[in-house]
């Protein structure tokens, strides 16, 4: 009884890392490309200095003073993620007596995961901003930055007691503040606050018959944004911004056979800061540079607690590395009411292959951007953009010394890759001839 729940322990806080399903389209399971279809189709390069439109805010929510007037924004975006782990070895299955077998001979499957992106996931996110006065703006931002559906595509298959499927969502509300100083300099912050749900999979065992063990939780908690503007001279703009780590108090149960565990474990999820800067080089061509560094190494040993006595009945240790991500983009202005943009950018993964784990194909990355807008009219604008991301190939190695080492010895690769299209729609509430004057920093159309 003791072993099993033991495995189901470990199997509830393998929550963090189902949390990515297919193949992580940002580091680890964070969603990068859900923000903003605007942003999409530059892969983010200028998301701190305003570049990406309303998105921005999500970043830096001293950008709120770049929009005049009152405006809203809608996102839908599509993420397609495609991985399949074949094993690369014999899987094998170490017996208490310390024997090791082949996993067939206890009754294992010799099967990969099959893919584990499932059919994908819909992301949503909105943006509002209202101009108070000359000076000062007030907002809301709604987003998803973790989480994601995953299900392997084979039932029965050698890493199932690594992960068998998870659905995981998370929603950020963010009431947003910011004030324009000057000509050149506005700040800006935003609470946080972001709820997570989970219900995750895990098999008890190496058989087909093998049940699962089950975890329900969810948690509420905050945290925060702060970021400012410079504009040193007109057309050109440089943003910074800070966002703090959120500490997730995750409650729920553990259903296994004959038992139900309430537990708790806490998900010191990442901080960050993002570096942006947007520059118009003439009246059809603007440039955006991008640089984000993420705070994952903060994300490494997850204890998990019995609420019945206060004991923690295992640790989940990921040791994880920090992440970088930097990003280029261009927009080019076809005409009066079609903007055409591009981007390209690169993610150094704070997952390596010591530490990778089945349902978190996670690895460098390169991301290929392209994407549109079209104002409608003066109060409507519409956005498309599209990226593939290519995932540098990922191995996973349970064979022996890996931080969340169970009984089977795995070992397999992944050649993952990511197709995400989003939509998006701006309307502008009031009549733009009568707002409230503001001089624009960087022009966005």
């Amino acid at each position: 009884m003791k072993g099993i729940v033991r495995t189901a322990a470990v199997a509830t806080v393998s929550m963090a890392a189902l949390l990515a399903a297919g193949a992580a389209q940002a580091a680890s399971f964070a969603i990068r490309s859900g923000q903003s279809a605007e942003g999409l189709g530059m892969a983010y390069a200028g998301a701190a200095s305003g570049g990406i439109g309303m998105g921005a805010m999500a970043w830096n929510p001293a950008t709120i003073t770049m929009f005049p007037g009152r405006n809203s924004n809608w996102n839908a975006t599509y993420i397609g993620a495609h991985a399949e782990y074949d094993p690369t070895s014999q899987t094998r299955v170490r017996l208490p007596n310390g024997a090791v077998i082949p996993n067939t001979l206890a009754g294992g499957s010799p099967l990969g995961t099959g893919n584990i992106g499932g059919d994908g996931a819909f992301v949503p996110a909105s943006y509002s901003a209202w101009q108070l006065t000359d000076r000062l703006w007030i907002g809301l931002t709604s987003t998803a930055p973790f989480g994601l559906r995953s299900k392997a595509e084979n039932r029965f298959h050698a890493a199932q007691t690594y992960g068998a499927s998870a659905k995981v969502r998370s929603i950020n509300i963010a009431p947003t503040i910011g004030y324009k100083v000057n000509d050149w300099l506005s700040v800006g912050a935003a609470i946080q606050g972001q709820y997570i749900k989970t219900n995750l999979k895990q098999a008890a065992g190496i058989t087909v018959v093998a049940p699962n063990a089950i975890l329900d939780g969810d948690s509420f908690d905050f945290g925060y944004r702060v970021g400012v503007t410079l504009t040193p001279r007109e057309g050109t703009t440089i943003g910074i911004a800070y966002r703090s780590s959120i500490r997730q108090t995750l409650e729920g149960d553990f259903s296994i056979p004959g038992a139900i565990i309430p537990i708790k474990a806490n998900l010191n999820l990442p901080d960050s800061v993002t570096f942006g800067v947007s520059h118009q080089i003439n009246e059809q061509l603007q440039a955006h540079l991008g640089v984000e560094w993420t705070n994952w190494s903060r994300f490494r040993n997850i204890p998990i607690v019995s609420q019945l006595n206060g004991v923690p009945v295992s640790s989940l240790n990921f040791q994880y590395d920090d992440s970088w991500y930097f990003s280029a983009g261009l927009e080019y202005k076809w005409n009066r009411d079609l903007t055409l943009r591009a981007g390209i950018g690169y993610e150094l993964s704070p997952v390596n292959d010591t530490n990778r784990t089945v349902f978190i194909s996670d690895n460098d990355r390169l991301w290929l951007a392209v994407g549109a807008s079209y104002q409608v009219t003066d109060k409507l604008k519409l956005d498309l953009g599209y990226s593939y991301i290519h995932v540098n190939k990922a191995s996973v190695n349970y064979g022996g010394a890996h931080p969340q080492q169970g009984a089977v010895l795995y070992t397999a690769e992944a050649k993952p890759y990511i197709h995400i299209v989003s939509a998006g729609l701006t309307y502008r509430w009031d009549n733009p001839t009568e707002a409230i004057p503001v001089r624009p920093v960087v022009r966005k159309n």
